[in-house]
């Protein structure tokens, strides 16, 4: 009989399972680009805050100006938040409220001038034009508009950009280019959509979303309708000029040739260097037909959206050239509200729909609004228009006029483009007498560069609107805005010596 086998334990001869399994978390990889630009932003604001007194400017009658502490200390913080902005060492919106933190902890301005620039009329009108922005995607207008222009450019992608960049311009000559963009971006996102399913960014999207940036920039510097830069520009014009008028007829004549060169140009860079991957949407006509039937009929909602808007451009013509003063004085940020307002009343939007509003933008420009007004109230804005433009006090008219509109150009991506001008014009126009120089040519070369703030997203809000779509990076846009930028000054020195007096610009004074 055979031995008797001993009963084996169940699993025995297995390897034994681990108690208990501890997966080691993985270290975080240390962004030490990150770190390096907030300590080379936080250099810059310590080495101004710490820095002696700098030297006074002098204009070329002899008054000085001096530069405050607190202008110096203002100085500064410019230049930190500039390096925070572009290299994104933080969510945008979050080195904004940085900015009214250090103005308030180092005392460069009170907390009540620093944080009530949060909530400036400009920011108001940037929300409401954001809000009406959203209604036209809420109630279905932006998709009905996009496969409208499709169905026209056809399926071509440089077509396509092209034709997008004629529509935006087109609609700066009527409205506000912080509305025609906060109108148009949705468009954008359902154009893009329609070349890629992916949420990732793409060559086509990059151009498309920068492309609209920087259009609705050149756009509107045509008329007095494309921003508020242009009506607070002629003012300022007349008064330091003893009443001599910019005509509405007059800013067109000199500013529609280089308008219409510019977007054309834009187009050019934008298919350059942001290719589109595809060179044809192949089926693109067929499928934006079908999808144009599904959307049926207009609804009430996209009905109220026009009408809405086509109160706030009435509005808008009515504060421009009613002599009533009832809309004379109405104030830009109020005539977007009232949409805002009429929306929700007519639940066009809802409670909802807030949440799709892009706060870090908003609070973008709230920080753009109180740096800018930092540096103007510091007296900093002022010393650096001076010091840079009594640099050229001796210079050829042409590289006088031309610096005074570059200084403009870099300004303007920092502070209010009114406050650019502001600064600037006076100053400009005391050595422009010097040098025999016609005011008007000042004015308009000054009035072009501060319509094209094509580097930072702070100088417009189409370009942080833009950013929104995450097709690219606030260095990207840095990086590539030199592009235009230095086209740009090539073709105002060809406009100040050849176009314009030739339409008959004053150039040159009678001494």
């Amino acid at each position: 009989m055979a031995e008797e086998t001993k009963k084996m334990p169940v699993g025995a001869g297995l390897p034994e399972m681990p108690q208990e399994i501890v997966i080691a978390p993985e270290k975080a990889a240390i962004d030490w680009k990150r770190i390096i630009f907030i300590l080379l932003g936080l250099a810059l604001f310590f080495l101004f805050y710490f820095m002696g007194d700098l030297a006074d400017a002098v204009d070329p009658s002899g008054k000085h100006f001096p530069l405050p502490p607190q202008g110096r200390m203002a100085l500064g913080l410019f230049l930190m938040a500039a390096v925070w902005w572009i290299f994104e060492v933080m969510p945008i919106g979050a080195t904004a409220i940085a900015i009214g933190l250090f103005q308030v902890v180092f005392m460069i301005r009170t907390a009540d001038a620093a944080l009530k620039d949060f909530f400036d009329p400009s920011v108001w009108f940037i929300f409401g034009s954001v809000v009406m922005g959203t209604a036209f995607a809420v109630s279905g207008l932006t998709k009905r508009m996009a496969y409208k222009m499709l169905n026209i450019v056809g399926e071509n992608t440089n077509f396509i950009l092209l034709g997008t960049f004629l529509i935006i311009a087109g609609m700066t000559l009527l409205m506000a280019h912080t509305a025609v963009a906060a109108a148009i971006f949705p468009l954008l996102v359902a154009i893009h959509s329609l070349y890629s399913e992916s949420d990732q960014p793409t060559r086509f999207g990059k151009g498309l979303f920068v492309g609209m940036a920087w259009t609705a920039g050149a756009g509107s510097i045509i008329t007095f309708l494309g921003s508020a830069r242009a009506v607070a520009g002629a003012g300022m014009f007349k008064k330091f000029t003893g009443g001599t008028e910019i005509g509405f007829f007059e800013l067109i004549w000199y500013m529609l040739p280089l308008g219409v060169i510019m977007v054309f140009v834009i187009w050019l860079i934008v298919i350059m260097c942001f290719r589109p991957e595809k060179p044809r949407i192949d089926g693109l006509r067929g499928r934006v037909a079908e999808l144009g039937k599904e959307l049926g009929p207009m609804n009430p909602k996209e009905k109220f959206v026009i009408c809405m808007v086509a109160v706030v451009l009435g509005l808008f013509f009515l504060k421009s050239f009613s002599p009533v003063p009832f809309f004379k004085d109405m104030d830009r940020a109020a005539i977007m509200i009232i949409a805002t307002v009429a929306f929700f009343l007519t639940r066009t939007l809802v409670v909802e729909d807030m949440e799709t509003i892009p706060w870090n933008i908003i609070l973008l420009f709230g920080g753009a609004m109180s740096i800018g007004y930092c540096l103007y109230d510091t007296k900093a804005a002022e010393w650096l228009a001076v010091s840079w433009v009594t640099l050229f006090q001796k210079t050829p008219w042409l590289v006088f006029v031309l610096a005074i509109a570059f200084f403009v150009l870099m300004m303007t991506n920092f502070i209010m483009n009114v406050a650019a001008i502001a600064i600037t014009l006076p100053v400009s126009l005391v050595i422009a007498k010097y040098l025999g120089v016609a005011p008007e040519v000042i004015f308009f070369a000054s009035l072009a560069t501060a319509g094209m703030p094509f580097n930072l997203l702070i100088g417009a809000a189409p370009n942080a609107i833009a950013y929104e779509s995450k097709q690219f990076t606030a260095g990207e846009f840095f990086i590539y805005g030199w592009i235009p930028s230095l086209i740009l000054m090539a073709f105002l020195a060809g406009f100040c010596y050849f176009i314009w007096p030739l339409q008959g610009m004053p150039v040159l004074a009678l001494r």
